[in-house]
């Protein structure tokens, strides 16, 4: 039985797809950089195994497909239903400034017991990562609020899910993925005021400074961002991109 191996080098990977048997007889290799391929077939020629059989009397066929990397889309843009978007803010900033946050919070509520209210469904990896570095007594709860239709705020919010908890003289931090109008947060900023909290503080992964509709006092921000449109690390286009780990911007 003939066995052979097949190799696929794209400019930025090798994908080594090897089909083995009781010998090599045939090499076939897909590539979209000839400079990248012959160096791959020298370093291939001169450390592979040549198992029961010369090497040398191995067939090769190469095939050069000089679109192949682009017509696969890299994570640097990813499609959501109807829109491209490109990557804007990559995991290991975000997390560096989530880890900032920690700090802050860690220093300036010690010894207050604070609840952390955790605004569904967008905020849900910022509040993961945020509790991840959080080292001072502290107790987690949620709300969940719906102020958005598609790309753009409706203006409309409902409260899905209510606070069962007793805020009575407590230090509550709200835990919010994005401040965009101001109008969500000023809405549940009202519903807690009227449970009695000692202290209200803010803690928002994303703030819009140029679309802000009312004046809010967010004490802990990780990111001021322009005024575009973002998906990814828990932030949604209609239900969609909440899953991925960078976050990413329309294209227009």
């Amino acid at each position: 039985m003939e066995s052979f191996i097949c190799l696929f080098l794209t400019r930025t990977t090798k994908k080594f797809c090897q089909f083995l048997g009781f010998e090599f007889s045939k090499v076939e290799i897909a590539s979209d950089s000839v400079d990248e391929t012959h160096a791959f077939i020298n370093w291939f020629l001169v450390t592979a195994p040549t198992h029961s059989s010369p090497f040398e009397n191995i067939q090769t066929n190469i095939v050069f497909l000089p679109q192949l990397s682009k017509n696969i889309p890299s994570m640097d843009t990813i499609q959501i239903k109807d829109k491209m978007f490109t990557v804007s803010i990559k995991e290991q900033d975000i997390l560096k400034e989530v880890t900032r946050v920690a700090n802050e919070i860690n220093r300036d509520l010690a010894g207050k017991n604070p609840l952390f209210l955790s605004v569904l469904n967008g905020s849900f990896m910022f509040t993961a990562d945020l509790l991840k570095r959080i080292t001072i007594p502290c107790e987690i709860s949620f709300v969940k609020l719906a102020s958005y239709q598609g790309i753009s705020s409706t203006g409309v919010i409902q409260e899905v899910i209510g606070i069962n908890e007793d805020l009575t003289d407590r230090t509550v931090v709200i835990v919010e993925d994005i401040v965009d109008t101001g109008l969500t947060m000023q809405r549940l900023l009202d519903t807690l005021g009227t449970r009695g909290p000692r202290e209200i503080h803010i803690a928002s992964l994303l703030v819009k400074p140029d679309k802000l509709k009312v004046d809010l006092n967010i004490e802990y921000v990780a990111m001021n961002i322009p005024n575009d449109f973002i998906v990814g690390y828990g932030l949604d286009y209609d239900g969609f991109g909440r899953n991925y780990p960078d976050i990413y911007t329309v294209v227009d």
